[in-house]
């Protein structure tokens, strides 16, 4: 049974890589490109296991897309990771105190590396 990750991003280029990562680490791998359409298939009952979200994106940011799920109580179990260059103390503070269990800078991490986070995260959060 593959975990589904769902990875929500604006860059096309950093959604396929990553997914291919994520794929070839024996992922199921959903993207959306863009906050927007990750409402979309949240609100089409989409439940993944993990969520993997950019901050900086157009319409609305990472923290407003995880304010927003926590408001209509979209996937309350599903791991959520922050992937964003964003990396001040008050960004990852922010992202926890939204429900993130983890905060990865994409500047300091290969993709590999971040496969390699995100299933630590995920066995702290004891899913495997």
């Amino acid at each position: 049974n593959k975990l589904k990750i769902f990875i929500v991003d604006d860059d096309v280029f950093l959604l396929d890589m990553y997914s291919l990562k994520f794929n070839q680490s024996g992922f199921e791998v959903d993207t959306a490109l863009g906050p927007l359409k990750a409402l979309e298939k949240l609100h089409n009952n989409y439940v993944p296991d993990v969520m993997i979200l950019d901050i900086v994106m157009p319409d609305m940011d990472g923290f407003e897309l995880l304010e927003k799920m926590k408001e209509e109580n979209l996937i309350p179990n599903t791991i959520k990771v922050v992937l964003s260059n964003r990396g001040q103390q008050s960004d990852i503070v922010r992202g926890q105190a939204l429900g993130a269990s983890g905060y990865i800078v994409k500047a300091n991490s290969t993709p590999s590396e971040v496969v390699l986070k995100i299933t630590e995260i995920i066995n702290k959060a004891k899913l495997i």
